[in-house]
């Protein structure tokens, strides 16, 4: 008989994330709202303009998360 040791996986939990989408016909390219740089960023496949939308994405853990907004504040000691 065969024994496994891997645990069950657990299921991975979802959120509506705001996403960019590529406004191009083929292609498919998408990234994170929060991970543009730009207000209205361009695919970086084909370089067309990106449509803002909602997209069920998993739930990341980000430190860095507030970074562009500024909403984190850092403690640095000198």
């Amino acid at each position: 008989m065969y024994y496994s040791r891997k645990r069950p996986m657990e299921e991975i939990q979802t959120e509506l994330t705001a996403i960019w989408s590529c406004s191009k016909e083929g292609c498919n390219g998408w990234m994170r709202a929060n991970y543009s740089f730009e207000d209205v960023p361009s695919c970086s496949q084909c370089h067309s303009p990106m449509l803002r939308s909602m997209k069920s994405l998993p739930i990341l853990l980000d430190s860095s998360y507030g970074l562009k907004t500024g909403t984190i504040k850092k403690n640095f000691k000198k």
